[in-house]
């Protein structure tokens, strides 16, 4: 059979019709052209054939797929070197001494050994900063001084003792112990001072201390301290009423004797007397004299203790006969001021101080006074005797206070409520 019958039944194609001839895209013009308005592709010349294609070159075949390379197993850890001694020094020359040797780059070029841990490191390489440990410090080495000629090789240098504190004390630290230093300090100072000047630190001197002051105000206090020119009574006079007193006369210091005391200086002589003291003052009116004393005694504290028990016990202090004796100085209204112008008095026997102080009033223009009267009954209100109508046991009464206060002053006691008489 033919070819054409075992197609005769297969289906009909047709022709593929041929290519029509190549011809170039038209070329839009330049006002047509939005995407250039300067580059523009040249039209091909009709007249001028187009040049043949050339054949593709034949694909290249794919290439062989590769495995992927296997891991790289890590390097191993390099051995370290050895060790390399240095060479060893070569003899001195003939005719050098042998202190040849002993310089500072010699020792420094053959002391490795000494500072090198053997194994830790390549020949060459310095040594890796110590960071210590909290339990050593870690100071920078200093650098070697250079040798001496004729001196031993350089040692190895030190390492840090282990028992010392890893940190230097903060600045804090120093100055929180620099304050507790400066407040013990002062602390012992204070009470140092307060040992030698025999003070108990409320404001009170030691007693003795006191007491041996008072033994001794009579001659190392001035006059004018221990009786003052002016003295200014505030509402201490009859009825509140405002005192004034001006010093008139001062006798020289003297011993303790009837002739100046009277009978009171009997009573006065168990505790020995020092000295012996008076002045006599004028109220501002110029109607009233006062003379006070202030004896002071050689007895110690215990017996200025028991004079005051002896005075308290037999009231020798209210004893009209134990009235003290005034100062009378010539040409000033005291003048005619004597025994029996006397019209109030008091006397305090003193027990922190070895002194004795009374004072005695009267009046100026000489009146005799028959019925006088202790200080403290005449200075109480309404009472209708002539020292205390007057105020003459006010002036007694006040100018004593004063004097007494003055005395404890010059010994070093602050003031303090008026001692009552015995």
């Amino acid at each position: 059979m033919s070819a054409d019958a075992d197609y005769a039944d297969a289906r009909h194609t047709p022709p593929i019709p041929p290519q029509p001839p190549h011809r170039p895209a038209p070329t839009p013009e330049p006002d047509e052209d939005p995407q250039t308005t300067v580059l523009r592709r040249v039209p091909a010349d009709p007249t001028i054939p187009p040049p043949a294609r050339q054949p593709l070159p034949p694909a290249a075949p794919p290439a062989p797929t590769v495995p992927p390379a296997p891991a790289v197993p890590p390097r191993p850890a390099t051995p370290p070197r050895p060790r390399t001694e240095p060479p060893a020094a070569p003899p001195p020359p003939t005719g050098r001494p042998a202190s040849f040797r002993d310089t500072a780059a010699f020792h420094l070029a053959h002391s490795e050994a000494l500072w090198s841990e053997p194994g830790d490191r390549a020949p060459g390489t310095p040594p890796p900063p110590d960071r210590g440990s909290p339990q050593q410090p870690t100071w920078p080495s200093r650098p070697a001084a250079p040798a001496a000629a004729g001196a031993a090789p350089a040692a190895a240098p030190r390492r840090p003792f282990p028992g010392l504190a890893g940190r230097r004390p903060a600045p804090r630290t120093l100055a929180t112990a620099a304050c507790l230093v400066l407040g013990v300090g002062l602390l012992g100072g204070a009470a140092a001072g307060s040992w030698l000047t025999d003070d108990t630190g409320n404001g009170t001197p030691n007693p003795d201390t006191a007491f041996a002051k008072g033994q001794d105000a009579w001659h190392t206090a001035p006059v004018d301290s221990l009786f003052p020119r002016v003295v200014d009574g505030l509402g201490v006079g009859p009825g509140g009423a405002d005192r004034q007193w001006t010093r008139i006369a001062v006798a020289p210091d003297t011993d303790c004797s009837a002739a100046y005391e009277g009978p009171l200086a009997k009573e006065l002589a168990p505790a020995g007397c020092a000295r012996l003291l008076r002045a006599t003052y004028v109220d501002a009116t110029r109607t009233s004299v006062i003379t006070v004393g202030a004896q002071t005694t050689r007895a110690d504290r215990p017996g200025m203790m028991d004079l005051n028990a002896r005075f308290s016990t037999h009231n020798l202090a209210t004893r009209t006969d134990l009235m003290p004796l005034p100062l009378a100085a010539k040409g000033t209204p005291a003048a005619d001021f004597g025994p029996a112008q006397r019209a109030s008095w008091t006397i305090r026997v003193l027990t922190d101080i070895p002194v004795v102080v009374y004072a005695v009033s009267g009046f100026a223009d000489g009146r005799e006074i028959t019925e006088p009267q202790p200080a403290e009954a005449a200075a109480q209100p309404g009472t209708a005797t002539t020292p205390g109508e007057s105020g003459l046991g006010h002036d007694a009464k006040d100018l004593a206070d004063k004097v007494e206060t003055t005395f404890r002053t010059a010994s070093g006691i602050p003031a303090q409520p008026t001692e009552e008489a015995p």
